[in-house]
Protein backbone atom coordinates (compact mmCIF):
# COMPACT_ATOMS: atom_id res chain seq x y z
CA UNK A 1 0.00 0.00 0.00
CA UNK A 2 1.05 3.35 -0.87
CA UNK A 3 -0.42 6.41 0.69
CA UNK A 4 0.57 9.69 -1.12
CA UNK A 5 -0.73 13.06 -1.88
CA UNK A 6 -3.53 13.38 -4.29
CA UNK A 7 -3.32 14.58 -7.68
CA UNK A 8 -6.33 15.28 -10.03
CA UNK A 9 -5.82 12.47 -12.00
CA UNK A 10 -7.41 10.80 -8.81
CA UNK A 11 -10.40 12.52 -8.71
CA UNK A 12 -12.94 10.68 -10.80
CA UNK A 13 -11.63 7.24 -8.44
CA UNK A 14 -12.87 9.79 -5.83
CA UNK A 15 -15.52 10.76 -7.19
CA UNK A 16 -16.65 7.25 -7.04
CA UNK A 17 -15.59 6.36 -3.73
CA UNK A 18 -17.47 9.94 -2.81
CA UNK A 19 -20.88 9.09 -4.55
CA UNK A 20 -21.13 5.35 -3.58
CA UNK A 21 -20.87 6.73 0.34
CA UNK A 22 -23.64 9.24 -0.13
CA UNK A 23 -25.56 6.41 -2.04
CA UNK A 24 -25.11 3.43 -0.12
CA UNK A 25 -23.58 4.36 3.55
CA UNK A 26 -24.11 7.10 6.30
CA UNK A 27 -20.80 7.65 6.25
CA UNK A 28 -21.43 10.74 4.47
CA UNK A 29 -24.93 12.78 4.95
CA UNK A 30 -25.78 13.83 1.80
CA UNK A 31 -28.73 12.60 -0.07
CA UNK A 32 -27.44 13.80 -3.88
CA UNK A 33 -24.55 12.34 -5.63
CA UNK A 34 -22.23 15.08 -6.77
CA UNK A 35 -20.07 15.27 -10.32
CA UNK A 36 -16.96 15.95 -10.60
CA UNK A 37 -17.20 19.48 -11.01
CA UNK A 38 -17.70 19.20 -7.55
CA UNK A 39 -14.57 17.02 -6.19
CA UNK A 40 -12.38 19.77 -8.41
CA UNK A 41 -13.21 22.59 -6.88
CA UNK A 42 -13.41 20.73 -3.36
CA UNK A 43 -9.84 19.72 -4.46
CA UNK A 44 -8.52 23.36 -5.21
CA UNK A 45 -10.27 24.33 -1.96
CA UNK A 46 -8.12 22.41 -0.27
CA UNK A 47 -5.02 22.28 -1.93
CA UNK A 48 -4.94 26.50 -1.80
CA UNK A 49 -5.55 26.25 1.37
CA UNK A 50 -2.91 24.08 2.51
CA UNK A 51 -4.61 21.11 3.69
CA UNK A 52 -3.74 17.70 2.91
CA UNK A 53 -5.67 15.16 0.25
CA UNK A 54 -4.10 11.69 0.80
CA UNK A 55 -4.55 8.59 -1.14
CA UNK A 56 -4.29 5.05 -0.88
CA UNK A 57 -3.10 3.04 -3.46
CA UNK A 58 -2.97 -0.60 -3.64
CA UNK A 59 -1.81 -2.35 -6.76
CA UNK A 60 -1.90 0.92 -9.19
CA UNK A 61 -6.09 1.27 -7.84
CA UNK A 62 -7.43 4.05 -5.21
CA UNK A 63 -8.66 2.04 -2.45
CA UNK A 64 -9.25 5.01 -0.22
CA UNK A 65 -8.89 8.96 0.28
CA UNK A 66 -8.45 11.53 3.74
CA UNK A 67 -8.19 14.86 4.02
CA UNK A 68 -9.06 17.39 6.75
CA UNK A 69 -10.45 20.71 6.31
CA UNK A 70 -11.33 23.71 8.90
CA UNK A 71 -14.12 22.60 11.23
CA UNK A 72 -16.09 25.97 10.73
CA UNK A 73 -15.28 28.85 8.39
CA UNK A 74 -14.97 31.71 11.21
CA UNK A 75 -11.19 32.83 11.86
CA UNK A 76 -11.44 31.84 15.63
CA UNK A 77 -11.85 28.26 14.69
CA UNK A 78 -8.57 28.28 12.39
CA UNK A 79 -6.72 25.78 14.42
CA UNK A 80 -9.62 23.02 14.60
CA UNK A 81 -9.96 20.70 11.46
CA UNK A 82 -12.09 17.99 10.66
CA UNK A 83 -11.18 15.01 9.39
CA UNK A 84 -12.75 12.83 6.48
CA UNK A 85 -11.21 8.91 5.66
CA UNK A 86 -13.43 6.63 3.13
CA UNK A 87 -12.33 3.59 1.76
CA UNK A 88 -13.35 1.68 -1.19
CA UNK A 89 -15.62 -1.30 -0.25
CA UNK A 90 -13.17 -3.39 -2.39
CA UNK A 91 -10.65 -2.54 0.04
CA UNK A 92 -11.78 -2.73 3.48
CA UNK A 93 -10.48 -4.66 5.93
CA UNK A 94 -7.07 -4.08 4.66
CA UNK A 95 -5.75 -1.48 7.08
CA UNK A 96 -6.14 1.31 4.32
CA UNK A 97 -8.35 3.79 7.03
CA UNK A 98 -5.46 3.08 9.76
CA UNK A 99 -2.56 4.19 7.15
CA UNK A 100 -4.56 6.98 5.97
CA UNK A 101 -5.39 8.36 9.17
CA UNK A 102 -1.49 7.61 10.56
CA UNK A 103 -0.31 9.72 7.80
CA UNK A 104 -3.23 12.63 8.16
CA UNK A 105 -2.05 12.67 11.75
CA UNK A 106 1.10 13.22 10.85
CA UNK A 107 0.55 15.99 8.69
CA UNK A 108 -1.52 17.95 11.25
CA UNK A 109 0.77 17.27 13.67
CA UNK A 110 3.98 18.48 11.58
CA UNK A 111 1.71 21.46 9.87
CA UNK A 112 2.04 23.15 13.64
CA UNK A 113 -1.49 24.61 12.25
CA UNK A 114 -3.76 22.04 13.77
CA UNK A 115 -4.29 22.03 17.27
CA UNK A 116 -7.99 20.26 17.57
CA UNK A 117 -9.19 17.66 15.19
CA UNK A 118 -12.66 16.65 15.12
CA UNK A 119 -14.18 13.29 13.91
CA UNK A 120 -18.17 13.85 13.05
CA UNK A 121 -19.41 9.95 12.97
CA UNK A 122 -22.81 8.96 12.67
CA UNK A 123 -23.18 7.03 15.91
CA UNK A 124 -23.95 3.14 14.51
CA UNK A 125 -20.17 3.64 13.08
CA UNK A 126 -18.98 1.32 15.35
CA UNK A 127 -15.73 0.45 12.72
CA UNK A 128 -14.57 4.11 12.21
CA UNK A 129 -15.43 5.45 16.44
CA UNK A 130 -12.97 1.70 17.19
CA UNK A 131 -10.36 3.68 14.84
CA UNK A 132 -10.23 7.14 16.39
CA UNK A 133 -10.34 5.94 19.80
CA UNK A 134 -7.25 3.88 18.42
CA UNK A 135 -5.35 7.18 17.68
CA UNK A 136 -6.40 9.50 20.71
CA UNK A 137 -9.68 10.72 20.06
CA UNK A 138 -12.36 10.61 22.73
CA UNK A 139 -15.60 11.29 22.33
CA UNK A 140 -16.81 14.86 23.03
CA UNK A 141 -20.07 14.72 22.31
CA UNK A 142 -23.38 13.49 20.53
CA UNK A 143 -26.20 14.52 19.12
CA UNK A 144 -29.73 12.85 18.99
CA UNK A 145 -31.72 13.28 15.56
CA UNK A 146 -29.55 15.81 13.66
CA UNK A 147 -29.40 14.22 9.92
CA UNK A 148 -32.36 12.24 8.23
CA UNK A 149 -31.40 9.69 5.80
CA UNK A 150 -32.91 6.54 4.07
CA UNK A 151 -35.92 7.49 5.81
CA UNK A 152 -35.06 8.12 9.42
CA UNK A 153 -33.16 9.83 12.01
CA UNK A 154 -29.42 9.70 12.57
CA UNK A 155 -27.47 10.68 15.70
CA UNK A 156 -24.08 12.45 15.71
CA UNK A 157 -20.54 11.31 17.98
CA UNK A 158 -18.24 13.85 17.79
CA UNK A 159 -14.68 12.93 19.16
CA UNK A 160 -12.02 14.91 19.43
CA UNK A 161 -7.79 14.68 19.78
CA UNK A 162 -5.72 18.01 20.09
CA UNK A 163 -2.28 18.45 19.38
CA UNK A 164 0.09 20.60 20.78
CA UNK A 165 0.46 24.15 19.10
CA UNK A 166 1.73 27.54 19.72
CA UNK A 167 -0.66 30.32 18.27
Amino acid sequence: MLIRDADKADLPAVLTIHNTNIAESTALWDTAEVDLDDRLTWFADRTAAGMPILIAEIDGEVAGYASYGQWRPKSGFRFTMENSVYVDSRFHRRGVATALLTELITRATDSGRVHAMIAAIETSNAASIVLHERFGFTTVGQLPEVGYKFGRWLDLTLMQRNFPVEP
